[in-house]
């Protein structure tokens, strides 16, 4: 397999490792709804590096479908490479504007996408994919990346979307009107792709009924097969007397049936080759094909921006809803979990809860934006998607979908040096989805902890235990003593994994109460499973 050389390149190779766990800090005054929640729907403002290692204790191997639209490189697009690798050169680069004239951009390019590209794929579920929206300037790079991390062998196709219907004028030789969605999985064996539903457009112009049969619409299909078919050849007596000998899809007695249920038309007043009615209602769309010549262009998806904030100048090049609600068609399920890690003006929330509000779903979206308009676009698109917009002319935008979601601001490091020191302490239950899964690997469940008891989860091989509060004093004075040992819930016959400052009980008794005991802040990087 060929393999991508690049500036930089060993430097970030394993930066995703050595990017810390931050806090998750709510904010209840930006969120809309009754009670935040990381298992809400999530809109997160912060570096989308240092937010996906965040939500890996919460969402590991849990998200369905990943769609992103990084910077196309294209010179003028003013992005910054930020990503504090430890590596003289790769500081050099560090808030410099990558333009048409660094030499240096695609380098720059592929190690901000390398590390966040790693943090995607421990976050994307078994049967998982990602779409990557993208065009000619990084396309050929991405793909090699991409065999590289994911596996080309979970390759599944690249989707080629015409982004303007109209012509662009401009262009000094060949006018690009089209884009690239480059689609991976995280395991072929379980990648299962569902049909599309049939657009309005497509079935009025493929699907008719003019003989008014009470089963509504049909399009026709032929019952003979090719001459190079491996069907056997025989004989098929139509309605009317006349005899046709080719390779048929069916037996006389199933021709005779259809006959009877009204299933066929034979054109040409009986003369020309038989065919069968297959009706709307009986299918269930579409085999995808690679070519979206049918989903919203990006001219659509400025006036669903001016629609939303009455100016296109909201958001310049946003994606239209059409294109992500194609994807989500493709890849999930009604309750399957999307990530957004570029989600400028939010457009993918906004498909989620379309999606959600047109079939009954409960699809839950997950948002990573880094820029300043995260509130002011981002957020407030979603709750306006989700209100109502009164002066749409949408009905469906005007209405709302209804929905919540949660706002949280990506918070302070949580450094295990800084419990001696007194600063910058996590709450209990950052600090316990930290642990957990540092500890285990394994899902942390918020709903499962017990600041009282000092649970914090069960792991395939664990139970977990936190003695600890966002307090220097009480860290000085507390440790896991022998009352602490003997209040502890009866056990499930798997060790108990214990947290705590120091203990004062010696090794015996930690054996008889079945307590692996971790002192904070060092021990926990010595348990791994």
């Amino acid at each position: 397999m060929p393999t991508l050389h690049f500036k930089g390149k060993t430097f970030v190779q394993n930066h995703h490792l050595a990017v810390k766990y931050h806090q998750l800090i709510p904010k209840k005054e930006l969120s809309l709804t009754d009670k935040v929640s990381l298992h809400d729907n999530l809109i997160i403002q912060g570096d989308n590096l240092k937010a996906l290692k965040a939500l890996l204790p919460t969402y590991a191997g849990k998200i369905k479908c990943i769609f992103i639209d990084p910077p196309y490189n294209t010179g003028n697009e003013s992005w910054v490479y930020n990503d504090n690798v430890n590596s003289p050169m790769l500081k050099e680069w560090l808030g410099k504007v990558v333009d048409k004239e660094d030499l240096t951009r695609h380098d720059k390019w592929l190690c901000m996408m390398m590390p966040r590209l790693k943090l995607l794929r421990e976050l994307l579920s078994e049967d998982g994919t990602i779409f990557i929206t993208i065009d000619d300037n990084e396309y050929h790079n991405l793909r090699v990346l991409l065999d590289e991390l994911y596996g080309e062998q979970n390759f599944v196709a690249v989707f080629m979307r015409r982004r303007r219907k109209t012509q662009a004028n401009l262009a000094k030789n060949i006018a690009p009107v089209h884009e690239y969605t480059v689609c991976y999985c995280k395991n072929i064996e379980n990648f299962d792709a569902h049909k599309i539903p049939y657009s309005e457009e497509f079935i009025k112009k493929t699907f008719s009924n003019p003989d008014r049969d009470k089963r509504g619409s049909y399009q026709t299909g032929p019952l003979a097969r090719p001459e190079n078919s491996t069907n056997k050849e025989y004989t098929l007596t139509m309605p009317n007397g006349r005899k046709i000998k080719a390779k048929w899809s069916c037996s006389q007695e199933t021709f005779d049936r259809y006959i009877k249920e009204n299933r066929l038309v034979i054109p040409r007043d009986g003369e020309g080759m038989p065919r069968i009615k297959i009706f709307l209602s009986e299918l269930d769309g579409q085999i995808p094909n690679t070519w979206w010549d049918d989903v919203a262009t990006n001219d659509e998806a400025s006036k669903e921006i001016e629609e939303i904030f009455g100016s296109n100048s909201a958001f310049s090049f946003p994606k239209p809803t059409g294109l992500i609600k194609r994807i989500l068609q493709l890849a999930t399920d009604k309750n399957s979990i999307i990530l957004d890690s570029f989600a400028g003006s939010g457009t993918t929330a906004h498909a989620v809860l379309d999606l959600n509000n047109e079939d009954g779903g409960n699809r839950k979206f997950i948002l990573v934006e880094m820029e300043e308009y995260a509130d002011q676009i981002t957020a407030e698109r979603i709750r306006r998607v989700i209100k109502g917009v009164k002066t749409a002319k949408n009905e469906k935008l005007k209405k709302g979908t209804g929905g919540t979601f949660s706002y949280f601001e990506l918070g302070e490091t949580i450094e295990m040096e800084n419990l001696l020191k007194g600063k910058n302490l996590p709450s209990f239950t950052e600090f316990a989805r930290y642990l957990f899964y540092t500890a285990t690997g394994e899902e942390f469940n918020e709903k499962s902890i017990s600041e009282k008891t000092g649970f914090i989860g069960e792991s395939k091989n664990y139970e977990a235990y936190l003695f600890y509060k966002p307090d220097l004093e009480w860290l000085k004075k507390n440790a896991l003593t022998l009352e602490l040992c003997k209040s502890l819930p009866k056990h499930k016959d798997k060790k108990r994994l214990v947290f705590a400052p120091a203990k004062y009980v010696d090794d015996y008794t930690l054996l008889e109460h079945r307590i692996d005991f971790c002192q904070l802040p060092y021990e926990i990087y010595r348990i791994q499973q």
